[in-house]
């Protein structure tokens, strides 16, 4: 199997785990904040849910794309960047978003309360050389 397919049956395992339990998962995201988030591809058009740990900032849910620490962005985010309108899904319920990458004095606030929340993201960001992106979901 491919590392592209195991991701994908492990992400579908996610979803499900995350519908059938009101947005809750076990594993390594036990107990945070969870999100899936639809995404358009930004070549295909392709609609693909991505599973991911969330910081719930007021209305809006911020999400990181760490890939873990790959040198390259997680597809997700280039396709937010291309089609930012979208929806996501969040505990119970599923809403329209607009995808925004926060930039300067809002970018370092979230990443840096994401690190001290869930200190693993502080391990991606030292396994890479580039600039985490943080990306908020404002309602619509």
């Amino acid at each position: 199997m491919s590392d592209a397919a195991a991701m994908n049956d492990w992400n579908q395992q996610i979803i499900a785990e995350f519908r059938a339990n009101e947005g809750k998962v076990s594993g390594p995201f036990e107990g945070a904040p969870m999100v899936i988030v639809s995404h358009a591809g930004a070549r295909t058009g392709t609609v693909r849910l991505t599973p991911l740990m969330a910081l719930v900032e007021g209305d809006s849910l911020v999400i990181f794309a760490s890939k873990g620490g790959a040198p390259d962005n997680p597809d997700w985010f280039h396709n937010l960047v291309a089609n930012p309108d979208t929806t996501v899904e969040y505990g119970t319920e599923s809403f329209p978003v607009r995808a925004r990458v926060a930039e300067g004095d809002e970018r370092e606030d979230l990443w840096t309360r994401q690190k001290l929340a869930y200190p693993q993201f502080q391990g991606y960001e030292d396994a890479t050389d580039r600039i985490i992106p943080v990306v908020v979901l404002d309602r619509v």
